[in-house]
């Protein structure tokens, strides 16, 4: 970590194909979904689909949105500081928004019979439960970050604007698959526990904090910028993660409904033979 020396291999802005195009798909992506929670009301107007949702989502999009096109992406190509607030909004705020809007839960209400089974059938697929284990989840949200900050793979993936794009890429998947892991509502199969949960959620809050403490300290760091530009990401790595992932924790809290406890059975105190209960029908009598 050099004073002086300036971010090697950044560009010194984006251009407008690199403004316009994150633009566009984030446009397509709200319209989109707007389409398909028009249609999800459309089908089951009782059911519908929850305002709550679709406002979420939308504010993921708005987040991808901010820390994708000016101020804040020229500014993340040649100061530090401004590539770890795009950190944390593509990789650990954006997603939220994204998760929780249950984005796989309207396309299995919109989709037509043979491609929502399709769909959950490639949900229950071997290579899907291994991703979406939270050993996994945690593994590439979290413990990447040690291997890009502390070797030559910040300035090598920052060194291009298709590398760029591929470390962007992996925050905003990385962070969707552990907020889904912890917090979504849409189905997944391997899902542990609340108290699991928690676990892996305390995990991922040490891993940070412990990055950003040697990042500030400047052991083992292998960044190519200057001391407070340093400082200062390892700044909003400690506190905006936080942040982040106390309002995951949040969300886990607020989507966890307790499993419904068995019913007694109490059975009679005659002497004479048991009969066998037999059970009552969900609806009654």
């Amino acid at each position: 970590m050099d004073p002086a020396m300036p971010m090697d291999g950044h560009a010194t802005g984006a251009g407008p194909l690199e403004t316009a195009a994150p633009a566009l798909v984030l446009l397509l992506a709200a319209g989109l979904y707007l389409h398909l929670a028009h249609q999800a009301r459309r089908r089951n107007p009782v059911q519908g689909w929850g305002r709550w949702r679709t406002a979420v989502f939308l504010a993921g999009i708005v987040l991808l949105g901010a820390a994708s096109v000016p101020p804040l992406a020229p500014f993340a190509h040649d100061d530090f500081r401004g590539h770890m607030a795009q950190h944390m909004l593509i990789g650990m705020y954006a997603p939220l928004g994204l998760v929780l809007g249950a984005p796989v839960t309207l396309l299995l209400r919109t989709l037509p019979t043979a491609r929502g089974r399709q769909l959950t059938a490639v949900l229950h697929s071997r290579p899907a439960r291994v991703l979406a284990h939270p050993a996994v989840a945690l593994l590439l949200s979290t413990g990447t970050l040690a291997v890009l900050y502390f070797t030559p793979l910040y300035s090598a993936t920052t060194g291009t604007p298709a590398g760029h794009w591929v470390l962007y890429a992996h925050f905003l998947l990385s962070g969707c698959l552990f907020a889904h892991v912890i917090a979504g509502p849409d189905p997944a199969p391997t899902r542990p526990g609340v108290r699991a949960r928690l676990v892996y959620l305390g995990a991922a809050i040490a891993v940070h904090t412990v990055i950003a403490q040697l990042m500030y300290g400047g052991f083992w760091v292998d960044i190519h910028a200057p001391v407070d530009q340093v400082r200062g990401g390892a700044e909003i790595m400690y506190y905006g993660g936080d942040i982040a992932e106390l309002l995951l924790a949040a969300a886990l809290v607020a989507t966890w409904r307790p499993a419904p406890r068995p019913r007694l059975r109490t059975l009679g105190t005659d002497r004479g033979p048991r009969r066998a209960s037999v059970p009552r029908p969900s609806g009654g009598m």
